[in-house]
């Protein structure tokens, strides 16, 4: 399973645990992904899920590499994005680990949508089953966290009702879901939604 691997040119900046705010409210909504099983690791030892919270301009907080097998989260296991460049693949981060492997797709949602402060990448083949083709959905020639998944953000905006339901289905990365919103408490609620109408 081509899953966790980071597909930028990442330079990654070593430094303290990141101290601010917002990680209190990262880990809550982390968590109740963590507990549903929308992040969380497979049996071969790779994990999935990621979440982030936008800071000010191209700045933002994204949970690290390899931390979705974990289940908690402490500022150590946060990473700030402080820029990035599709066009060279690239993007640069500090903290005490490198960001998610998705964390140009998270940059590209941001770049598209002004009013998106928060975002939330997750797994469930029950809901991508459910959801693909139904809710904005990107190409299945297109793998995660590369630019061309940036850019096929930006089409999925410019074509489709993605700014309005803030839900996208990965069409070339199974299982794997994005939700959005102007805060942790509605891109996340968007997931819990949809999954309970599996219930």
């Amino acid at each position: 399973m081509d899953e966790g691997y980071i597909k930028f040119n990442c330079h990654w900046i070593p430094s303290n645990d990141i101290a601010l705010p917002m990680v209190a409210e990262l880990n809550f909504w982390r968590n109740r992904m963590y507990e549903k099983g929308l992040i969380g690791v497979y049996q071969d030892g790779i994990g999935y899920g990621n979440i982030s919270i936008r800071l000010k301009g191209k700045t933002f907080l994204i949970s690290g590499t390899a931390t979705g097998g974990l289940p908690t989260l402490n500022e150590s296991h946060y990473s700030l994005v402080t820029d990035y460049d599709f066009p060279t693949n690239s993007l640069t981060c500090e903290g005490a680990v490198k960001a998610s492997s998705e964390s140009l797709t998270h940059a590209a949602i941001y770049e598209c949508s002004a009013e998106t402060n928060a975002v939330i990448h997750v797994h469930s083949l029950n809901l991508w089953n459910k959801l693909i083709h139904q809710v904005p959905t990107s190409s299945a020639a297109v793998a995660y966290g590369t630019p061309e998944m940036a850019n096929e953000i930006k089409r999925l905006f410019a074509e489709t009702s993605l700014a309005t339901e803030k839900i996208m289905v990965m069409g070339g990365h199974r299982e794997g879901i994005i939700s959005f919103g102007k805060d942790l408490a509605e891109a996340g609620n968007i997931l819990l939604d949809k999954l309970n109408l599996l219930l």
